[in-house]
């Protein structure tokens, strides 16, 4: 919990490094393609394939293929709070989106065949007063506990409003802070 603003911190992650499986099968057929253009470049220029230029070309590929994927991966975070859900994007420059809880309509989850395979998906937040504004998290994994989490902490949200309405509308409270009973 965050004693600064009372907000309980219930999920903070990114998108889970199954989302970008297909990155890194691309990146993994990058690194064949550096490999192979290595050796017939070698072949041409000599008699034979040079291994001592193939294997670095496919492993310098490789590793800048990883780091990538992981940057794609770490830029995104999303968070789930007692009273907001949040996205935020990027290293040097940071852009943050936020939805309050009570603004949460629906709760969409989408996932395709591959994906409940991988065990990830997209889950999307319909918010009141914002037509055509997209806001998911994409990629996730678990995607049912996020749901579960998100509608569990509205429903907390919306308890806690209404024990707070009942406490503030009742005579004893009125009585103990000598304020009037609000109608």
């Amino acid at each position: 919990m965050d004693s600064a603003t009372d907000e309980e911190v219930f999920y903070r992650g990114h998108p889970s490094w199954r989302s970008i499986l297909g990155f890194y099968v691309k990146g993994v057929l990058l690194s064949i393609l550096a490999g192979t253009i290595a050796g017939i470049v070698t072949r041409l220029s000599g008699r034979q394939v040079e291994v001592g230029w193939v294997i670095p070309a496919v492993a310098l590929v490789f590793a800048i293929m990883l780091v990538s994927g992981l940057l794609i991966r770490i830029q995104t975070t999303y968070a789930i709070t007692s009273r907001r859900l949040t996205i935020g994007f990027g290293f040097f420059s940071r852009e943050l989106h936020e939805a309050r809880l009570e603004r949460i309509q629906n709760i969409d989850l989408h996932q395709s065949l591959v994906e409940r395979i991988l065990q990830i998906g997209t889950v999307t937040f319909d918010t009141a007063g914002e037509a055509g504004s997209d806001f998911s998290f994409r990629g996730v994994a678990d995607p049912r506990w996020i749901v579960r989490t998100v509608d569990a902490a509205i429903h907390d949200r919306r308890i806690g409003e209404s024990v707070r309405t009942v406490r503030t509308n009742s005579p004893d409270f009125a009585a103990r802070t000598g304020g009037p009973v609000r109608p």
